[in-house]
């Protein structure tokens, strides 16, 4: 393992990340097996390597070998004091995982940088939406700027949950990209949760497009960690990347 975690480029320091472009002969707790029993064997394989790099990840920060089972929407059940989030698409399978002192929330997701199905957009994306992206795909052709949205809304909705405990449609939250600094940013459009005494109006985050691959991240620092974070700033959690 080696510090150039492809998610980990576009998260903070203190944020540890592992990821994978194979699937591994990753080992299951017998809890984690039945969650997965009934599944395909392609589905097996990135539940379980997408486990393996969370573990990974995990063991950075000190915690032992443990199940991650899923929640009532299918979100992993991070370690009490600990947050994260995993994601898995074709030819990558990633997790990052941090401190709930420095971390309120994080959500990451990756998909492959080809545009979306024929209707797929008008699902996910709100009119305005559609009319940002068209200006992007005329100045920016070289980024599948509809994947790349569903993938922001997908990261929007890994950090929404664990928050608020409730579903996000595709359509509460409007997206605005910037294409030169790789940021995003979502704009609630629900009344969000109360998030250290304030009421969530949205999120920040940041986008990549790299070894064809589109990769999004969210991650909510907490504001009681500004001491630690300028620490980690100088002596950066150690980040790690698991290729075969």
């Amino acid at each position: 393992m080696n510090a150039n975690a492809l998610i980990g480029s576009i998260l903070p320091p203190w944020v540890v990340a592992v990821d994978t472009f194979d699937d591994h002969d990753a080992v299951l707790f017998p809890a984690e097996e039945e969650v997965i029993s009934r599944s395909v064997e392609n589905r097996r394989k990135e539940f379980a390597t997408a486990r393996m790099c969370a573990r990974a990840a995990m063991g950075v920060l000190g915690l032992p070998p443990q199940p991650l089972l899923p929640g009532v929407r299918g979100e992993p059940q991070w370690p009490i004091g600990f947050v994260g989030s995993i994601t898995h698409c074709a030819g990558y399978r990633g997790a990052v995982v941090s401190p709930g002192d420095d971390t309120i929330t994080i959500g990451i997701d990756a998909e492959p940088d080809e545009p979306l199905s024929n209707g797929v957009l008008e699902a996910v994306s709100l009119a305005e939406e559609r009319k940002a992206l068209s200006a992007l795909a005329a100045d920016y052709p070289d980024v599948s700027w509809d994947r790349l949205l569903f993938s922001a809304k997908e990261s929007v909705y890994k950090a929404w949950f664990p928050l608020a405990k409730r579903w996000l449609d595709f359509e509460d939250a409007i997206l605005t990209f910037d294409p030169v600094a790789g940021k995003f940013s979502a704009r609630l459009l629900v009344t969000g949760p109360q998030v250290e005494g304030r009421q969530l109006m949205g999120f920040s985050g940041r986008w990549m497009a790299k070894e064809g691959l589109l990769l999004t991240a969210i991650a909510l620092s907490a504001s009681s960690a500004s001491r630690r974070r300028r620490s980690a700033l100088k002596r950066p959690v150690p980040q790690a990347i698991v290729r075969a």
